[in-house]
């Protein structure tokens, strides 16, 4: 049966729980899916790098979380350079997990190349590479005879992406409008309960939903990328980022709220892309006050959804969760299925 040897790049919490899945499910997936997963290699800003082709005990890599050991007592390295790891291990598969910056996408990009030109699958969780470079690398991994999968860019483990191509042919898709931002989704819901903007925010800290600098979620940055990958991958808009209008909810107050709700509305952050008469496509991120009897207006908490237009079953809606370590981690998985159902032309049993 076929074995895939994958490379995590960061292992942080995604990497880290994907392997955790790998190492305690390891023969359930196996039997299930009809491939077994092999980690080869492991890089981290914080423990270095450990490569073995013949396999790595995964029991190791995995109590090193939050103490002084590197990789080097393993033998391995407290060097981090990735591009070597990426480009010399026996890896068939880069599973990208790392931080990126959102005006350019590194170190997220240049990861995905290199694996990409090695002649490497990837999957990844960046939105920065799939939204800044997504055309550009889809036709390195053609041109290289690779795959580059990333459902797990815009919704996390709910397989917006995947679905839509696969599920929706034969229609015509007009359009979406979704929630893609479960912090910005919270802390709403929260002033909608009667605190202020600061003081939601800060309670979203506490929780985990929201960073430090909780600006990629408020000021409506994240939505904005998630919009480009869905206008571009679903819609074929061939937009950039500056084409996609941006507006968070730091200008939302209290009475907004207050007012909307006496008025049966509810706020949401919502990003949506149309086909326009003559095939262009406008898209852009804004909060809007919903009526009650919309179908976004109900979505609450953490939780993403995202509502399509269809010319022959009109709207449909798909909802679930768009954060959280497990629910990430799968997007990796199911990518990696969609690999080897692409190159085998056998679909998984799970």
């Amino acid at each position: 049966m076929t074995t895939y040897d994958i490379a995590l790049i960061g292992f942080g919490g995604v990497n880290r729980t994907l392997a955790e899945l790998i190492a305690t499910r390891g023969e359930t997936l196996h039997t299930d899916l009809g491939f077994g997963l092999r980690v080869v290699a492991i890089t981290d800003l914080r423990l270095g790098s450990l490569v073995q082709p013949e396999g790595i005990d995964l029991s190791i890599a995995l109590k090193l979380d939050g103490g002084s050991e590197t990789f080097a007592k393993y033998g391995g390295s407290t060097d981090t350079n990735n591009e070597s790891v990426i480009r010399s291990c026996t890896a068939d598969i880069i599973c990208e997990a790392t931080f990126t910056n959102p005006d350019d996408g590194e170190p997220a990009v240049s990861h995905v190349r290199w694996a990409l030109e090695s002649g490497k699958s990837v999957c990844t969780t960046n939105k920065g590479p799939v939204a800044l470079r997504g055309a550009e690398l889809t036709a390195l991994a053609e041109q290289n005879g690779v795959h580059f999968e990333f459902e797990g860019a815009v919704m996390s483990g709910t397989p917006v992406i995947r679905l839509a191509k696969k599920m929706f042919e034969g229609l015509k898709l007009n359009g979406f409008e979704g929630i893609l931002n479960g912090t910005s989704n919270y802390v709403l819901g929260r002033m909608e309960a009667g605190l202020g903007l600061d003081a939601a925010i800060g309670e979203a800290q506490d929780l985990g939903y929201a960073e430090a600098n909780p600006a990629a979620d408020i000021e409506g940055y994240d939505v904005q990328l998630k919009v480009l990958i869905l206008a571009n991958e679903l819609l074929d808009a061939g937009i950039e980022l500056k084409d996609v209008q941006r507006q968070g909810i730091s200008a939302v107050t209290p009475e907004n709220i207050r007012k909307a709700a006496s008025e049966g509305r509810r706020w949401k952050l919502v990003g949506a892309a149309r086909r326009n008469p003559d095939g262009s496509v406008t898209a852009g991120v804004s909060p809007v006050a919903l009526p009650l009897d919309h179908g976004l207006a109900g979505v609450s908490g953490a939780t993403n959804a995202v509502s399509f237009d269809t010319d022959l079953l009109g709207a449909v809606t798909v909802s679930g969760p768009g954060a959280g370590r497990v629910e990430t981690a799968y997007a990796l998985l199911s990518d990696i299925i969609a690999m080897h159902a692409a190159r085998t032309g056998v679909v998984a049993n799970a």
